[in-house]
């Protein structure tokens, strides 16, 4: 399958790719750790999240920090079509995402938001249905805790190293992060092994043993 525009990728991938095809292919080229922590999950199980990261830095500040937010308005406003707001680097102890922001970036075209830290306003996140991938909900604001110190930039998240404009896959099991230098071979690749994936499952279905399928396929 081919593609010409990162808008047919990323319909390519959320409908025949999944996060663990797409790892074990870039364990495959070399990359290792491109896993988000396990904790970052999605908001409800169904959610998927496909599109280039928009990464966003948070920090924690004393109470009374002006102003409140930092650059936080600036980088949603800033969000452009298929792209992931991707925030870290603050504590857990407050929201990074809610319902306006979702509501905002909605309407700006973005994929969805990935966080290394809680969300909340939960309900109205799930009735937008908007793809978002965090530590869990917990209502405390971010205002007077924490604020964006800076966006577009490289970010280290747990063992990922994630540049502005990789792609960022979710779904629910887990956040894989798939640089921009490999991405089209891991996603070439990725849909190969599905093919092969349904040719091992229809075997196995049938009967055959599992020595036989791996031998064939090179897949279990």
């Amino acid at each position: 399958m081919e593609w010409t525009s990162d808008s047919e990728l990323f319909e390519l991938m959320r409908a025949h790719l999944f996060t663990a095809i797409i790892g074990d292919m870039l364990d495959r080229n070399g990359y290792h750790h491109q896993f988000l922590p396990p904790e970052c999950r999605p908001l409800h199980p169904s959610m998927v999240v496909c599109g280039r990261a928009m990464t966003v830095h948070e920090m924690d500040v004393a109470e009374g920090s002006d102003p409140p937010f930092g650059l936080m308005l600036r980088a949603l406003d800033s969000l452009q079509q298929d792209e992931v707001y991707l925030a870290a680097g603050g504590s857990s102890r407050y929201a990074y995402w809610g319902e306006l922001m979702s509501t905002a970036a909605r309407a700006r075209g973005a994929a969805g938001a990935v966080l290394a830290g809680p969300a909340r306003d939960t309900n109205g996140i799930l009735a937008l249905n908007f793809p978002t991938f965090c530590y869990g909900s917990y209502a405390q604001d971010q205002r007077g805790r924490g604020k964006v110190a800076d966006f577009r930039i490289p970010l280290k998240v747990g063992a990922v190293t994630v540049s502005p404009g990789d792609i960022v896959f979710g779904d629910i099991d887990g956040v894989v992060i798939l640089p921009r230098a490999v991405e089209g071979d891991v996603v070439s690749t990725a849909l190969e092994q599905v093919r092969k994936e349904k040719t091992a499952r229809r075997m196995l279905e049938e009967g055959a043993s599992a020595e036989m399928v791996f031998l064939q396929t090179g897949v279990l």
